[in-house]
């Protein structure tokens, strides 16, 4: 699959790009994101929910995952920053989720990576070093 780079420039932007993304995703799409803790992974998540039709979105680091309802398909939001690898997730349902029909928005993948299905999109956010309001995000597995 290809690999798409594309420079967010501001939240906006960022947020631009996951409803780009969102446009593309299929029932039953995991998109995995990675970036350390400001890198704006909720940004992406919030323009993926207004790209799916569905609005409200916020971090659910404590609940786990979020459930956004009411759009052209349902956002499971889960930010696994607090789970300490797949058991716990399979615990709370992962595979129910995956069989719902909806899009799956994963942060902090690389906690559950062998839970993450071989064809989910692949997201990584990244902040500039020279400029705190520049992002690399770098596409994997979508046709863009």
């Amino acid at each position: 699959m290809p690999i798409i780079e594309i420079v967010s420039r501001s939240p906006a932007d960022t947020e631009a790009v996951g409803r780009a993304l969102a446009e593309r995703l299929l029932p039953g799409s995991v998109v995995a994101m990675y970036g350390d803790l400001g890198a704006g992974k909720t940004a992406f998540v919030r323009g993926l929910g207004a790209g799916l039709g569905v609005s409200g979105v916020k971090s659910p680091t404590y609940t786990i995952v979020d459930e956004h309802i009411g759009g052209k398909m349902p956002l499971f939001h889960f930010d696994m920053y607090r789970l300490s690898g797949e058991d716990e997730l399979f615990d709370i349902g992962w595979e129910d989720y995956l069989a719902r029909g909806g899009v799956c928005a994963v942060e902090w993948s690389e906690i559950v990576p062998e839970a993450l299905p071989a064809d989910c999109v692949k997201v990584r956010l990244e902040k500039d070093l020279s400029d705190e309001n520049i992002r690399k995000i770098t596409l994997e597995g979508i046709v863009w």
